[in-house]
């Protein structure tokens, strides 16, 4: 895990976790089924059709956000000197508020000599906030990241890519097949496999994502970022996975992020820390 620091524009140091190294690649059975609960079928269904995937997926967003909240799983793996990391999270997110918590469970040898406390991050337009990420940080503190100042827009900063950016990407889908229909955690899904352009996806994006989008358009080397889209006979996005490729000091560096989403209709509550919580001395990298 690379860690670095950076100001925000209120001159606070921060911490920039970006949670990836090497070469990535997510396996097909990366979640299963266990425990995981979809909507059940009803009546007034939009109809999800193989004819017409870009409304579709241009519409995956705001699908979400009539559906309220969800439960998710992410997935973050990378595979670099032989090694495969893998980095996943859990929680809850608002759509209509563009809002999260998840819980991001590190893997063994990640976090150095610390321990693998679980690191809970709370997700807003714009923010980012982390408790137990950095050496030094007090237990009871909060490290605050403007992610309009990150090169990757929080697409991958804390090992997550934020559920809504997630959705608001498949805004800039072209290329796009239709790869057939499938059961997923025993609900209908169809998938879609294409190609996400991150400038046509930013300005199509809603405000509250249109600032990190943008700033992702500047820290990739490449614009393109295929996927595979997995959308219920509701129109609503139940699982996708995304290949971002940056550079780094040396090779390119490809990562492959997997966010699942079921549950729909889920109340979440996220209260975000006051000022006097948000940690604003150097963090120690480990």
């Amino acid at each position: 895990m690379v860690v670095q620091q950076y100001r925000d524009g209120g001159g606070a140091r921060a911490v920039r976790a970006l949670a990836v190294a090497g070469v990535i690649a997510v396996t097909a059975g990366c979640f299963g089924g266990d425990g995981e609960s979809g909507a059940s079928d009803g009546s007034g269904r939009r109809s999800v059709a193989a004819d017409r995937p870009l409304d579709l997926l241009g519409q995956a967003a705001d699908v979400l956000v009539e559906a309220g909240g969800a439960e998710t799983r992410t997935s973050m793996e990378t595979a670099a000197g032989g090694t495969r990391v893998t980095i996943r999270g859990q929680g809850a997110y608002d759509f209509r508020r563009q809002m999260g918590r998840l819980k991001v469970m590190l893997p063994e040898d990640a976090a150095g000599a610390d321990g693998h406390r679980p690191i809970t991050e709370l997700l807003a337009p714009g923010a980012l906030y982390m408790k137990n990420r950095g050496a030094g940080v007090p237990d009871d503190k909060w490290v605050r990241i403007d992610t309009t100042a990150l090169k990757d827009g929080n697409l991958l900063t804390g090992g997550v890519t934020d559920p809504m950016a997630a959705a608001e990407l498949l805004r800039g889908a072209a290329d796009v097949t239709y790869a057939g229909k499938s059961e997923l955690a025993g609900v209908t899904v169809h998938h879609y496999r294409g190609v996400a352009d991150l400038g046509r996806a930013a300005r199509a994006a809603s405000p509250q994502s249109r600032g990190a989008l943008s700033a992702a358009t500047k820290g990739f080397s490449k614009d393109a970022v295929p996927f595979d889209a997995y959308l219920d006979e509701d129109g609503r996005l139940r699982k996708v996975r995304h290949r971002f490729t940056f550079s780094s000091e040396g090779p390119e560096v490809s990562v492959v992020s997997t966010l699942l989403l079921y549950g729909f209709g889920l109340p979440v509550t996220v209260t975000l820390p006051d000022e006097d919580a948000i940690y604003t001395g150097e963090i120690r990298q480990g």
